[in-house]
């Protein structure tokens, strides 16, 4: 496995990628001449959440890609095989898997009803994990063909410092659930060839996710680009060498020379930026 420098012809797979990150990914990828499946629940127009998988397509084809728009609820493992199932029929294969989708509740633990707490472990730890089980046998396929693939999940780095966990019990351990599949299936597959990495922003990320959250003043924030930027360096690297890793987006652009990141500033000249968690 060598590495290169474009994406061009991925059949990449993408969780959640109506909007935010993920579709900031996928256009990134799509640069490149890449073929993307956007599987996300999305398929209505939202007034408070803008985007859904025909406009994320769109933009996809738009950007030089080829987009499949997929509707899945990757709490349903059936419709998850089915996404699967869809993207490999249409694509022929699948190279890259994004673990993209997440939900967030922010909350402690007297404040947190089940309901959000079973939406926080269905998505963030079930749909990573069943996803990732689901792509696996086709991602061997890849790796066989000897065409680099790669797992990139959108988790923070682990971390049993107390702090992390105090504030919103839940949401942290749903996250870290995520962590652990990266870090469990990175040495499970290292022998196959297939990498699995994470990556985590440093700081927060200007989304319409978190636009939602009280209090949280998004002129302090990065762009999504930056994270979609990190990617496409660690998904071009050798999947036989670059495995096991959890990356922070401004680690990975300086290792590759790029340390001016004003452009991802949301208010340009912005110097106190609001962190993201998990990271000291």
């Amino acid at each position: 496995m060598t590495e290169s420098e474009s994406l061009a012809g991925k059949k990449i797979f993408i969780t959640g990628g109506s909007r935010g990150i993920g579709l900031a990914i996928a256009l990134r990828a799509a640069r490149d001449g890449a073929s993307i499946a956007i599987a996300a629940k999305t398929a209505e127009t939202n007034p408070k959440l803008p985007g859904t998988i025909f406009s994320a397509a769109q933009e996809i084809r738009d950007a030089g890609g080829t987009a499949l728009a997929i509707q899945c609820d990757i709490r349903d493992e059936n419709q998850i095989e089915a996404a699967i199932a869809q993207t490999v029929k249409e694509f022929g294969g699948i190279d890259i898997l994004i673990n993209n989708a997440s939900a967030i509740n922010l909350t402690r633990t007297e404040s947190t009803p089940a309901k959000r707490f079973d939406l926080m472990f269905g998505v963030n730890v079930r749909g990573t994990f069943l996803t990732s089980q689901a792509a696996i046998p086709h991602l061997r396929m890849s790796a066989q063909a000897g065409r680099n693939p790669h797992i990139l999940t959108l988790s923070p780095p682990l971390s049993m410092k107390a702090k992390w966990f105090k504030n919103h019990v839940a949401y942290t351990m749903a996250k870290y659930g995520m962590s652990m599949c990266v870090l469990g299936m990175a040495e499970e597959f290292k022998k196959e060839a297939i990498a699995v990495n994470a990556l985590w922003p440093r700081t927060a990320i200007d989304t319409a996710a978190l636009a939602m959250i009280p209090g949280v003043d998004t002129a302090a924030c990065r762009k999504p680009e930056i994270l979609a930027d990190a990617a496409h360096v660690i998904l071009t690297r050798s999947s036989v060498d670059c495995t096991g890793n959890f990356f922070v987006d401004d680690e990975v652009l300086a290792s590759v020379g790029v340390t001016d990141l004003e452009k991802y500033s949301v208010v340009p000249g912005t110097t106190d930026f609001l962190l993201d968690f998990f990271l000291d």
